[in-house]
């Protein structure tokens, strides 16, 4: 079975006729740089800024990398615990939606206040990729075939009737049959959560940069546009378009490496 090549060609012709209709219609045009730069003059402004706009893309990038570590082990940590105790899924999942549908814009200037600025903007990437991780956990490890789960028991898995008994059962029920049933959800909202993660991490760099703190790209873009830097300011932006579709497509090869033998999502299609 080959692959399609349309599915590579297509992108990447639609995406160099738009530059090249983007450069030809300023020039004509004679657009004021401060308006709208040219594609050459923006790869010629990140060239010669790339001193400063690199190091301002690690500050980004290991806010957001160590924001979704976070929210994957706070995330799958707490949809276990909830997936396994009824107790816990009352008392605590409120909870999380609070935070999930509090926009995080409210919340950034808050946390600049009673935390330090990494810290602030860490929670606030942190919060965003949080729910993701955990609502599709959630979703994958409650919805095992429960046909499957009756045939968990049938076989012995749960004879015993006192509570180390029914605890193991869970536990090995939970090992055995929820955890790869749920692995496809949690791909899913890990993918979800990368993107977050780096939307998060913006935010909070630009409430930071507002107050004239912060070095991240959100706060170079912010920087640029009150110096009139245009071409600084897409130069940023174009980092961190390339930066979220770097992140979205490590996550997309992660799940098919993971799922591509054994799930219908991750199998070959036919043409």
């Amino acid at each position: 079975m080959t692959r399609n090549p349309l599915k590579l060609i297509l992108p990447l012709a639609v995406f160099a006729a738009v530059i090249a209709f983007w450069e030809i219609y300023v020039r004509m045009a004679a657009v004021p740089s401060y308006i709208l730069p040219t594609p050459s003059l923006i790869a010629k402004t990140m060239m010669a800024d790339w001193p400063l706009l690199s190091a301002s893309l690690l500050v980004t990038l290991k806010t957001t990398l160590t924001a979704l570590v976070l929210a994957v082990i706070g995330g799958t940590a707490l949809a276990m615990a909830l997936s396994l105790s009824r107790v816990v899924e009352y008392s605590l999942y409120p909870f999380a939606v609070v935070l999930q549908v509090t926009p995080v814009i409210a919340i950034a200037p808050l946390l600049l206040i009673y935390m330090p600025q990494e810290m602030a903007v860490l929670a606030c990437a942190w919060l965003v990729a949080f729910f993701p991780i955990l609502s599709n956990t959630m979703l994958g490890l409650q919805s095992v075939d429960r046909n499957l789960l009756e045939l968990f028991r049938l076989y012995g898995v749960s004879a015993r009737q006192d509570w180390k008994a029914r605890l193991q059962s869970r536990l090995k029920a939970f090992w055995y049959l929820r955890r790869p049933a749920a692995l496809p959800a949690f791909l899913a909202g890990l993918r979800i959560a990368g993107g977050l993660s780096l939307i998060g991490a913006v935010v909070a760099e630009m409430a930071a940069g507002s107050a004239g703190a912060g070095s991240g790209l959100a706060y170079r873009i912010i920087e640029s546009q009150y110096r009139l830097n245009i071409p600084r300011l897409f130069a940023a932006l174009v980092l961190l378009a390339l930066t979220g579709v770097a992140l979205f497509l490590f996550l997309s090869l992660l799940t098919r490496v993971l799922l591509r033998h054994w799930h219908e999502s991750a199998l070959p299609r036919e043409a």
